[in-house]
């Protein structure tokens, strides 16, 4: 499933890149969302991106995250372990967008794109699970506990939104992760006392 998704969203970007008009259909327009209900946007510009360093990072933290997840929901939940993990990547892209649509339905030259959304699901719902996990903060060759990372992801986007100095989209990496919180704890009702527990141990508690 993660690959067909990788596949599906190499294919539409490079597409995309070499024609603007395939690719303003595709990206989300809260303008047009709002007053043209294309509510479709709300998932396809999770599809297409700005560029190949953009589309690269995405389905680089996918298919690194993607995998493990995809595994993860096959032994929780069997056969439909696969509509689990639709369900988290999917859902968590079409919730990321939510914030624009307030924010920006009145502005017709707002338009954002890119599977970050669904990809910060991923790695939330990830990091719930294994909150112990080593990761890396690039460019920083150092490896820390996943827990930790999550805690300087959401400081760190909240407050690159506030200062709007760059043109990522710091509020759907926001979204997005909550919403892989929201997702597991709805997937795995006990996973937040667990959660909690690896810590604890881990920090001698």
């Amino acid at each position: 499933m993660t690959l067909v998704l990788i596949l599906i969203t190499v294919g539409l970007s490079i597409y995309g890149f070499s024609n603007p008009s395939f690719l303003y259909k595709l990206l989300d327009n809260p303008y047009a969302v709002s007053r043209r209900k294309e509510y479709y946007r709300l998932l396809t510009s999770g599809f297409v991106h700005a560029d190949y360093l953009h589309l690269l990072l995405n389905m680089y933290v996918l298919y690194m995250f993607g995998s493990n997840m995809e595994t993860i929901f096959g032994m929780s939940f069997g056969p439909q372990g696969g509509a689990y993990f639709l369900g988290l990547y999917l859902l968590g892209i079409i919730f990321a967008n939510i914030p624009d649509q307030f924010r920006h339905k009145n502005n017709p030259g707002y338009n954002a794109l890119g599977a970050s959304g669904g990809v910060s699901a991923i790695v939330f719902a990830s990091i719930l699970i294994m909150p112990l996990n080593k990761l890396m903060i690039f460019p920083i060759p150092v490896e820390i506990p996943a827990w930790i990372f999550a805690i300087i992801y959401v400081a760190y986007s909240i407050y690159m939104d506030k200062r709007q100095s760059d043109r990522v989209n710091h509020m759907a990496h926001l979204y997005g992760a909550l919403w892989g919180v929201l997702f597991m704890l709805w997937a795995y009702p006990g996973v937040l006392p667990v959660f909690f527990q690896q810590i604890g141990s881990s920090i001698g508690f």
